[in-house]
């Protein structure tokens, strides 16, 4: 009777075996699942990225632009607030829109949506271009192309690449699928790296990211960015992404160029340093007291009379210049250097400033008539003084700054162009391009604290050198002047209201001494302060 107890011991047996089975085949399905999850979290994804997203473009036929290494997407226009296409296709022929050619490419371009024209000036004249032709003025000479130059959308401009080229040191090469334009205008050092398999260049770095291109083993790619596991790369047809740090072969520097001849700005430099005043003529009888003026001063070589306003918005002038003047002047060793101003005139308001710049004609006529004024009187050079310039206006201006450059370094005068202390707000002004064209850039070197604000120093050396030191940045120091000063303020503080005065230096030390107020000297403004009580309040003063 032992076969009961035997069959007995072998269903055991089958019903652990069949556990074990059961037990072995979830284990193996929470390990698939595990694996799973960890693959979805870590494994790579194959993906393709939107192109369409990635190069801000509406269709794939739509051309893309990438420039220097970076993808440009619609950006706002000003002028009418709409989003312009970075690039266009016409008649098979590429555009880039104007303000990217402008921001992004040759700031040199500068197109007036008022007369519709293009421009481009160089040493010796503007090239210039109206919309819908294939010919154009390059100085005096007629030009043609074998495609229209400048087409229009509106008010927005759109310049043909090839046109741009001739004008600009860069390389631009289009591609497919999609459709994108690839420009490059940084040369120099560059570090590249090359691939040593294939693999994929994905939008972010990680392994999730979706996958922008492939690229082969032995492509070049330039390196942007270390993150250490990936690399920021560029590809040459205009993919910009990232790929892992060991598909990499060591990164090196590669020295990039083109040849091009750039455009050279000669200038009129004068071989001793420049010691010159301004000389405050507000009417015609103020010029006969030159030789007093004169008289007053010590080592002076150059004095800057304002002799030149505007007088309305249609670009004339009035004007104060008196040949005599000059002769006097040149008898005592002096250059005359006559200021052009945009106050203190026919006009006064930054808007009535930008009614002239931003107009081709305007800006002519009131050069010409500049200059018919400074060869009449025979100055030697010519003071460019616009304050009222807003940032709107910038481009406008800095395009009169290179067109009066012209003609002065046509004529043989010297050119100057004055200056606030550079900040970010005023660097519209772009003392980099005036540096270009322009003999002499001029620092006024004060207002560091002005009428209707807080009570301060005029221009304290912290200030004066801050404002130097930055103007180098972006000027050669043979051309870099800084003005100082002949006054100062005395800040009266009443009740929590603040108001100053101006002084001359020596109204200002007569001022201290009636006033008896003991000056003491700060070394970190470079400047003697002094303090006192008055009738009118708390009264302050910095001077030199």
């Amino acid at each position: 009777n032992r076969r009961p107890a035997r069959q007995s011991s072998r269903a055991r047996r089958r019903r652990r075996n069949a556990v074990i089975r059961w037990f072995l085949f979830f284990v193996l399905i929470i390990i698939a699942i595990g694996g799973f999850v960890i693959w979805k979290r870590y494994g790579s994804t194959n993906e393709k990225a939107d192109l369409k997203q990635y190069y801000g473009v509406e269709s794939e036929t739509d051309p893309a632009l990438v420039i220097d290494d970076q993808v440009v997407k619609q950006s706002q226009n000003a002028e009418e607030g709409n989003t312009p296409d970075p690039v266009k296709v016409y008649d098979g022929q590429y555009y880039v829109e104007y303000s990217v050619a402008h921001n992004r490419i040759n700031k040199r371009f500068y197109w007036d949506s008022n007369e519709n024209v293009l421009l481009y000036t160089l040493p010796g004249g503007s090239v210039s271009a109206a919309v819908g032709s294939k010919e154009y003025t390059d100085i005096t000479e007629k030009k043609s192309e074998d495609y229209v130059i400048l087409k229009t959308e509106g008010k927005i401009a759109y310049i043909a690449l090839p046109f741009i080229q001739q004008y600009t040191n860069m390389e631009y090469e289009v591609y497919d699928d999609p459709t994108r334009v690839v420009i490059t205008t940084e040369w120099g050092e560059k570090k590249v790296a090359s691939i040593k398999r294939d693999t994929q260049v994905r939008y972010q770095g990680g392994v999730k990211s979706p996958v922008l291109t492939e690229v082969k083993k032995s492509d070049k790619v330039t390196v942007l960015e270390d993150e250490n596991d990936w690399m920021k790369v560029a590809t040459k047809d205009g993919f910009i992404g990232y790929v892992k740090t060991n598909a990499l072969n060591s990164v090196e520097k590669e020295l990039v160029s083109r040849d091009y001849e750039e455009p050279e700005y000669t200038n009129i430099s004068e071989n001793y340093t420049i010691n010159m005043a301004w000389h405050n003529v507000s009417n015609a009888d103020a010029n006969s007291y030159i030789l007093e003026t004169i008289a007053s001063t010590k080592g002076l070589n150059t004095i800057a009379p304002t002799w030149f306003s505007l007088a309305d918005t249609e670009g004339n002038i009035t004007s104060l210049a008196d040949a005599d003047y000059v002769n006097y002047a040149h008898q005592s060793n002096l250059e005359v250097w006559a200021v052009l101003r945009d106050f203190h005139g026919g006009i006064n308001s930054y808007e009535e400033t930008y009614q002239v710049l931003s107009y081709t004609s305007k800006r002519a006529k009131l050069i010409n008539q500049v200059i018919s004024k400074a060869l009449e009187t025979d100055v030697d050079g010519i003071n460019l003084d616009f304050e009222l310039v807003s940032d709107e206006c910038g481009p406008h201006y800095v395009q009169f700054v290179r067109e009066l450059s012209v003609k002065c370094r046509q004529n043989g005068l010297v050119f100057s162009v004055d200056n606030y202390v550079p900040q970010p707000y005023n660097a519209h002004y772009d003392i980099e391009e005036q540096a270009a064209v322009a003999d002499y850039v001029v620092v006024m070197g004060y207002d560091e604290h002005y009428a209707g604000g807080e009570a301060g120093s005029v221009s304290s050396i912290p200030y004066v050198r801050e404002g130097i030191e930055n103007t180098l940045k972006e000027v050669p120091k043979e051309k870099v002047i800084n003005a100082v000063p002949f006054y100062t303020r005395v800040w009266t503080v009443n009740e929590g209201k603040t108001s100053s005065k101006a002084y001359g230096i020596s109204d200002a030390r007569q001022w201290v001494e009636e006033n008896q107020v003991e000056l003491s000297w700060d070394k970190l403004l470079g400047q003697y302060y002094g303090e006192t009580v008055s009738g009118s309040g708390q009264q302050y003063i910095w001077m030199e």
